[in-house]
């Protein structure tokens, strides 16, 4: 075990992680790339449908980067308690949140600037396009957990 996992017992489903989160420096990367998009998301927004656009395409994009967050921080709680609450975490925290963006547009659905098709689209884009992009920063490797360490120049 690293110096950042700790465990009560023989069990490894009882081990706990005290390091820094992987999950969060992977999210943290994550809203910095979606921040990127927001030039992106307020130009289509627009073309498709105006200032209604841009509105529902913003909120989408917001809930978007908001949802990764929480997940990584939900994983990062779960590490601190246990491999299994981190499992249970990442399964769970999966329905709650996918829950939570059907309740972020359900609340606002007959809004004046609620466009559904590309709130819809946006939710989809955002989702697959960042986790996608991330890949390749992602380090699979137990030597450096979360982003791959940058080239040394």
């Amino acid at each position: 075990m690293t110096d950042a996992m700790t465990s009560i017992s023989n069990d490894p489903m009882l081990a706990r992680y005290d390091g820094p989160s992987p999950a969060l420096e992977i999210a943290r990367d994550l809203l910095t790339r979606g921040l990127y998009l927001i030039p992106v998301a307020i130009i289509v927004g627009a073309i498709v449908g105006g200032a209604a656009g841009v509105a529902s395409v913003l909120y989408a994009l917001g809930l978007s980067l908001s949802n990764f967050v929480l997940a990584a921080a939900l994983i990062g709680w779960g590490a601190r308690i246990s491999a299994v609450a981190m499992g249970a975490a990442a399964m769970f925290g999966f329905l709650i949140r996918l829950m939570l963006v059907f309740a972020a547009f359900f609340v606002f659905r007959n809004a004046d600037w609620m466009q559904p098709v590309a709130f819809g689209i946006t939710i989809i884009v955002t989702h697959l396009g960042l986790l996608f992009w991330e890949m390749r920063h992602v380090s699979a490797s137990l030597a450096y957990p979360g982003l791959k360490p940058r080239a040394r120049r």
